[in-house]
């Protein structure tokens, strides 16, 4: 919307905004210098710190935008030389500390190094958890910023018209997938979003020139369309004053996106350990020369305050260092026996995030089906339930790409758009880093998102932000959840490839934090995704292709208030001489295969939690174990199975515990290869005679 303006507008005669606390900016840069001395001469010597980031240089402006967020519901999402600002919203210098010595307490409890940070402040605006990816933090805030429009304006929220969301980013970090995902998603929807580039010239040790073409990327974005671009001297206390409260106001007054590039000098190197052999001797003094705290001082003194004041301020700022130091070292190493406390929700509520944290009660529920009118296909079954579901909870948004008009490329969203309108029910961009991260802010921002990943091979692109958002809960122990659910098609259909056909489930269970469901009929696909959207962990929703019409997955409608618990296996079919463990699209293949046979056959419907006691039960009984999954053999989830019956049932086994999959190869696209890969009747057939033989 205009081009970037990078005029000095600080002359000798500019006296301090009386609108700024000054004083407070003072102290907490110098607070800010103090503790980096402390960790640089101290800390990190006697190892007390393993991770250290000197934000000397970067915190003067910082501090002067963190005076700026003022709003509730404002959030910003940094990285790890974000300390300032942490400061400045509220974060005390002894948890901040203690954080970085991981100890009991503070951001993590020791879980996480001390600059990944996060802050939920139900009193002002929060520090959404960091992610340790330089550029992860982008999407998740845009998703924010998208929850703050829903809210206010579908949800007529008066508490969210003015806040905003924050990104800060270094100048590496514009180069990342994330930067230009959010980038698109702020733009096409106008989003109340600032991203604040800090730039210093270096992403640890390469140029800015190696990032962005010419080293300037409000330069490059100077024809943006729908961005308002601002860049300017962060060294100078009245020209970073001026561009950060220009731009803050006008994200929130025009509810557009903005991005400030405030030019600032690392000072230090990337982290403790670099020693910056890489930047030339006279590029290291011209960094020097523009420190901004001999520029604030000569700013402040005399025309805000006195040469006394000034150094009673930085006096009591290394009191107050030295007192959070006392208390920081004072803490305790965390109980080991909690390490794996948090991974779920274990009935200990969040701080933030998710609707349960904002008081949700789900509606009363029915585990047992009241089964209506003729057997539907899984299809229509998942769009019933995502319809009765959206219909009776404002906080619940289905997005993903072609999920509009087209109603997603197996028609299970078919119709859902027309009925509850595009704030609801929206296509995005074609990025799924942009898909997840936009769902782990809105989930953050206490609504239930519903993304669609159109094939699971898509989500590749999108595993960090898969990862983090798992991860979440137990990284900030409990402070934070994002329970989001991400349904995904899995499978083969008719025939394979390498890129449409593929399941994969075991990467997903193998993810700390999130729970994985594959159904293998409508009824279960029911009541699992109900669950699901009632729940308060993220889940993954696998819908395998060919079950999505397969007569054999076809049920009735078991009701409106039909759930499912996580964890509890099916007894397909009874039987006294072999125990199948099986789930998707092998259930229907298993039944036909066992006809001759008395074999149990245990559909697990879901992999995270799976529900061990049914199958060493079974197992106990049959004393012959057989698994059958679709996944690749190698590291399979029948690997998991096979281990755990192992162990457990060794001494009630009559025959060794097998296992059938698809050899290690990707999905062959021509219909024989992939038959021949695939575990098939015949094959699942001949392994139950073998072994019951």
């Amino acid at each position: 919307m205009s081009a970037p303006a990078e005029t000095c507008l600080t002359t000798p005669l500019t006296r301090p905004d009386p609108h700024v606390d000054w004083r407070r900016v003072a102290y907490l840069v110098q607070a800010s210098r103090a503790l980096d001395e402390l960790e640089e001469k101290t800390l990190v010597p006697a190892r007390k710190i393993f991770y250290q980031f000197s934000a000397r240089g970067h915190d003067m402006a910082q501090v002067l935008l963190g005076t700026q967020l003022t709003d509730r519901h404002d959030a910003i999402c940094g990285y790890y030389r974000s300390r300032p600002i942490l400061l400045t919203l509220g974060v005390r210098m002894a948890d901040a500390l203690g954080s970085c010595m991981a100890r009991e307490g503070g951001y993590s409890d020791g879980r996480d190094i001390g600059a990944v940070f996060n802050y939920p402040n139900p009193n002002g605006p929060s520090a959404l958890p960091m992610c340790g990816g330089v550029g992860a933090q982008f999407t998740p805030t845009a998703g924010w910023a998208q929850a703050i429009r829903y809210r206010a304006e579908v949800l007529n929220d008066p508490a969210y018209a003015n806040s905003i969301a924050v990104a800060l980013g270094g100048d590496a970090s514009v180069a990342t997938n994330g930067f230009w995902s959010a980038l698109t998603m702020a733009t096409t929807l106008s989003l109340p979003i600032l991203f604040y580039i800090e730039d210093n010239g270096y992403g640890i040790s390469v140029p800015s020139r190696l990032q962005t073409p010419g080293g300037d990327i409000a330069a490059n974005l100077g024809s943006f369309g729908d961005l308002e671009i601002l860049a300017g001297d962060g060294t100078e206390p009245h020209e970073a004053a001026v561009l950060i409260k220009q731009a803050v106001r006008f994200v929130r007054e025009r509810r557009a996106p903005a991005l400030l590039r405030l030019k600032v000098p690392r000072l230090e190197g990337h982290s403790f350990q670099d020693t910056q052999t890489y930047k030339p001797e006279e590029f290291v003094k011209a960094e020097w020369s523009r420190d901004p705290l001999p520029k604030l001082r000569a700013f402040l003194v005399p025309a805000e305050c006195d040469e006394a004041e000034w150094n009673k301020i930085a006096e009591q700022a290394a009191r107050d260092v030295e007192a959070a130091r006392a208390e920081a070292e004072g803490r305790e190493v965390a109980d080991v026996e909690r390490t794996t406390r948090h991974v779920f929700f274990e009935g200990e509520m969040q701080s933030q995030g998710g609707q349960h944290a904002e008081g949700y009660e789900p509606p009363a529920a029915a585990e047992s089906a009241q089964s209506e009118g003729q057997r539907i296909n899984m299809v229509t079954a998942i769009r019933r339930t995502l319809e009765h579901e959206i219909a009776i909870n404002p906080r619940v948004l289905v997005f993903g790409e072609d999920v509009g008009p087209k109603g997603g490329v197996h028609a299970v969203t078919l119709g859902l758009q027309e009925k509850f309108g595009e704030a609801r029910v929206f296509d995005t961009s074609l990025s799924e880093e942009g898909i997840i991260g936009r769902a782990v802010g809105m989930a953050l921002a206490g609504l239930v998102p519903v993304p669609e990943i159109q094939f699971r091979k898509y989500a590749d692109p999108a595993a960090e932000q898969l990862n983090d958002c798992g991860t979440m809960r137990w990284r900030t122990n409990n402070r934070f959840a994002a329970p989001i659910v991400v349904r995904m098609p899995i499978g083969f259909f008719k025939c394979g490839d390498p890129w449409h056909s593929q399941t994969d489930e075991v990467r997903f269970v193998h993810s700390p934090g999130w729970k994985v469901a594959v159904p293998s009929n409508a009824e279960d696909a029911v009541g699992l995704l109900r669950t699901a959207l009632r729940g308060n962990d993220p889940v993954i929703f696998f819908e395998h292709r060919a079950m999505l019409d397969a007569t054999s997955a076809r049920r009735p409608y078991p009701g409106d208030d039909f759930v499912l618990p996580f964890g509890k296996a099916r007894i397909v079919r009874e039987g006294s001489d072999i125990t199948v463990v099986t789930w998707g699209a092998m259930v229907e293949r298993c039944e036909a295969a066992a006809e001759n046979h008395s074999a149990e056959i245990l559909d697990l419907r879901t992999l995270m939690p799976w529900d061990r006691e049914a199958v060493l039960a079974s197992v106990k009984r049959t004393r012959r174990c057989l698994i059958v999954h679709e996944d690749l053999i190698t590291g399979g989830f029948g690997a998991e199975v096979a281990a755990v019956v192992a162990q457990e049932c060794f001494f009630d086994l009559d025959a060794p515990v097998s296992r059938l999959a698809m050899p290690d190869i990707p999905s062959p696209h021509n219909p024989a290869l992939m038959e021949w890969a695939l575990p098939s009747v015949e094959q699942i057939a001949a392994k139950i005679a073998e072994l019951v033989g």
